[in-house]
């Protein structure tokens, strides 16, 4: 692929890479959803183990236009701690939010990120995977 291609990865990688300690897994989702205590949308809330709520719209200021590039470094970089920005994985419900989350990093300065397309909505039509509930 081109240098500009999205990376993505798939729910067998992600599978595979949960508990990793260098992946950071941000959920693009309200906190409420990622919680577990309302889903609108899928037959099972919660969150995947190990991701971290980053919810999307905290990008935007109040008058919905992205936040300065140094407010969105500062709050990326607290939800990668000591982690390489490049073990980044973005998802939220159906992999559309999420990708809002990766062109905000982009805006920060950081590389881009890893998309889970399949999100919340693929990772749940699988009974054996892990869900995660509150914070």
């Amino acid at each position: 692929g081109t240098p500009d291609a999205a990376l993505q990865i798939s729910v067998e990688d992600l599978q595979q890479r949960l508990g990793q300690p260098s992946m950071t897994l941000l959920d693009a989702r309200a906190l409420p959803r990622f919680r577990g205590e309302v889903e609108p949308i899928d037959p099972v809330a919660g969150h995947i183990p190990g991701a971290q709520c980053a919810a999307f719209n905290e990008n935007l200021d109040a008058d919905g236009r992205f936040l300065p590039a140094e407010q969105l470094k500062q709050r990326f970089a607290a939800k990668l701690g000591d982690r390489s920005p490049r073990e980044l994985v973005a998802y939220c419900g159906s992999g559309v939010t999420a990708c809002h989350n990766l062109f905000a990093l982009c805006l920060a300065g950081y590389p881009l990120g890893t998309l889970y397309a399949g999100s919340w909505s693929e990772w749940i039509t699988d009974p054996q995977r892990a869900v995660a509930m509150g914070d």
